[in-house]
């Protein structure tokens, strides 16, 4: 798959080098322009509507997350690449596909374009879709601690999970269940019975996603009507589930 790319990195250095492997190990990618302000990568990116962006983090009078926040409606993903790891977890959680590392390595650059490729492929076959899992529901039952001894709850009835602190809310079609376990331990918990972890404060009942959105980041919709928001970096995870 084509992808439309942009650089936005202050160093001229720096963008010289991606340009150049990306023209010789990526020739898939057609950059469509530079740029090496936040000011400039925020006029770029509205006039060129790019699927990809290569962004740095530290840049002159702010950083990444200052020019992401002012494209709240982004339909592209992001590959951050800075000599910085400090800004990894969060880039992760909520805004980037993938993070590499200065002084690139070529085969980290060919792995994060193909990771934009498949998921901007699987993006375009489903979006607007209603989706169907490429799984059968598998029952079973759970066991909520609660202060006053433990609810037991079937597995199919929990449309998702929300992380709240070290608690989590289990949203069931009418209502929700307020537990002291963290989102981790349920994604331990469930991970036979199909629910993906699909953001930092998320994990959904795949049987239950009925649409899959495009726009910051991306979304799904399950069948009581929630919309939910999927991290840059659990999209591929998430989309394999999906015929």
């Amino acid at each position: 798959m084509k992808l439309n790319a942009i650089i936005v990195e202050d160093e001229a250095n720096s963008r010289e080098i991606l340009r150049n492997y990306l023209a010789k190990y990526c020739t898939d990618v057609n950059l469509l322009g530079e740029a090496a302000t936040i000011k400039e990568g925020v006029s770029l990116i509205e006039g060129t509507q790019p699927d990809l962006v290569f962004l740095d983090v530290e840049m002159p009078f702010g950083n990444a997350f200052d020019l992401l926040d002012k494209v709240p409606n982004r339909t592209f993903e992001t590959v951050f690449v800075t000599a910085y790891n400090q800004y990894a977890m969060d880039a992760l959680n909520n805004h980037a596909a993938y993070y590499l590392m200065k002084p690139i390595n070529i085969d980290e650059l060919i792995k994060a374009v193909d990771y934009v490729s498949q998921i901007k492929e699987r993006e375009d076959a489903l979006e607007g879709q209603i989706l169907k899992p490429k799984l059968n529901r598998v029952d079973g039952k759970i066991t909520l601690p609660q202060q006053d001894g433990f609810q037991v709850l079937n597995v199919s009835d929990i449309f998702y999970c929300k992380a709240d602190d070290n608690y989590t809310e289990i949203h069931l079609e009418n209502k929700k269940i307020l537990v002291s376990k963290t989102l981790k331990y349920f994604e331990d918990a469930l991970t036979e019975f199909s629910f993906a972890r699909i953001h930092k404060s998320y994990l959904v009942n795949v049987n239950e996603v009925v649409k899959y959105k495009k726009g910051k980041g991306g979304s799904v919709v399950v069948s009581n009507g929630k919309e939910l928001l999927v991290s840059a970096s659990k999209k591929k995870e998430l989309l394999a589930y999906f015929e």
